[in-house]
């Protein structure tokens, strides 16, 4: 359902420990006349939060024109045609300069900080875009307004005491339709969001006519979102439901998952195999390092003896199923044979990471691999290699080095 910054706001409070401290510390940040409060929502039979940013004592869109699903969220294209409820509340912050100065007055962390700026960063750049100005001469009538701040702020504070390693998110539901605005309708998504989500996958869902992503939402994830993709296969530990204010016929949520990606050890390959009696040595090992640089798991020669007693080869290709008819092609075109065999094959791997250890000799990358209850590293040969060369020292003599900067 799209993703507005309160219900990202709210999905990640659900999953926050201590949702009323968090609170309470949000609102004493100095975000001014700010106050965020949170309540259980019901939506089509699931309980989740719903979290609501009043400025004075008023939330964005009471007594003032609704032009949309989330118009407390779109301060920032313009949306609103009531500006007599922006003017009140805009503190003189209407530009990108004045917002800088205030989130930088704001008691957060430096980094927290430094995260929200690059949110509004994403956002003015948007707005300059949309409408053909340097960011310098864009006013955000809406975006300086206090609630899209908290929502921000909110957002990155969150972000920062969940502490994931990795953050990834759906492709990004936009609505369809047209949303109103000061220059009339526009289709969805709006310009700004537009260019926010650009280089990021998002669909238009022909069911819902009414627009479900706003810039800020959409700022956030592209700020914070590692990869856009299905959910890979998780061990999930906690759900948040952030609840957005409108109701459909599904329910209107985002919906936030915590926990550990379960990697896989089990995966795929093909092998390509085939009987060699005509090819002289030279061949064969070139047929073999071009197999390997254009993107071999292995190739491997085994001696056999043929039919009528002749020596012979069996030349074995190891691939990626994606890559079967590329190796397919180049094992025809770099080796005699007139056949080959394709074996389908599953393997169990470790997991593989690479680091660097620093050495009295200089930097030797090492790979580690575990799983099923091992752990294994091994220094890279080719630099070891390289450097006992360059040291005139031997292969030894450098392995032991690794080992003795704690491999």
């Amino acid at each position: 359902m799209g993703a507005a910054g309160d219900m990202l706001m709210a999905a990640m409070l659900n999953l926050h420990v201590n949702p009323d401290d968090f609170l309470d510390r949000l609102n004493k940040v100095g975000i001014p006349d700010v106050v965020v409060s949170a309540e259980k929502s019901a939506k089509n039979g699931i309980v989740g939060v719903q979290v609501s940013v009043k400025i004075g004592g008023v939330e964005e869109g009471e007594n003032t024109e609704k032009a949309h699903d989330h118009s407390h969220e779109h301060k920032h294209d313009h949306h609103n045609h009531n500006h007599e409820h922006n003017h009140n509340h805009e503190h003189e912050h209407n530009s990108y300069v004045d917002i800088e100065w205030l989130i930088n007055k704001l008691k957060i962390p430096k980094n927290v900080k430094n995260e929200a700026l690059e949110v509004y960063k994403l956002i003015a750049e948007a707005e300059s875009l949309a409408h053909d100005k340097p960011v310098s001469e864009i006013h955000f009538h809406e975006v300086g307004q206090m609630d899209a701040i908290a929502d921000i702020v909110g957002c990155c504070m969150l972000i920062e005491e969940l502490s994931p390693d990795l953050v990834l998110a759906s492709p990004i539901n936009v609505g369809n339709g047209y949303v109103k605005c000061a220059h009339g309708l526009l289709p969805v998504p709006a310009p700004a969001t537009a260019h926010i989500l650009k280089d990021v996958p998002f669909y238009k869902d022909g069911k819902i006519n009414t627009e479900l992503c706003t810039p800020t939402g959409a700022a956030i994830l592209k700020h914070f979102v590692n990869k856009f993709d299905e959910m890979p296969t998780m061990v999930v530990s906690d759900i948040g439901y952030g609840m957005g204010k409108k109701n459909f016929d599904r329910i209107n949520c985002v919906r936030a998952f915590i926990g550990v990606i379960k990697r896989r050890t089990q995966d795929e390959i093909i092998e390509l195999v085939c009987n060699i009696d005509d090819m002289t040595p030279e061949a064969v090992s070139f047929a073999q390092q071009t197999l390997l640089d254009e993107g071999a798991l292995d190739v491997y020669v085994t001696p056999i003896i043929m039919k009528k007693s002749r020596p012979a080869i069996k030349f074995s290709c190891m691939c990626k199923p994606e890559d079967t008819s590329k190796m397919v092609e180049l094992v025809f075109a770099h080796t005699t044979t007139i056949g080959i065999r394709e074996y389908h094959s599953s393997r169990h791997v470790l997991t593989r990471e690479e680091s660097e250890v620093r050495t009295k000799y200089g930097k030797i990358r090492v790979k580690t691999s575990s799983g099923f209850g091992v752990v294994r590293s091994k220094p890279e040969y080719e630099d070891v290699a390289r450097i006992a060369t360059k040291n005139k020292r031997s292969l030894f003599e450098v392995l032991e080095s690794c080992y003795e900067a704690d491999l």
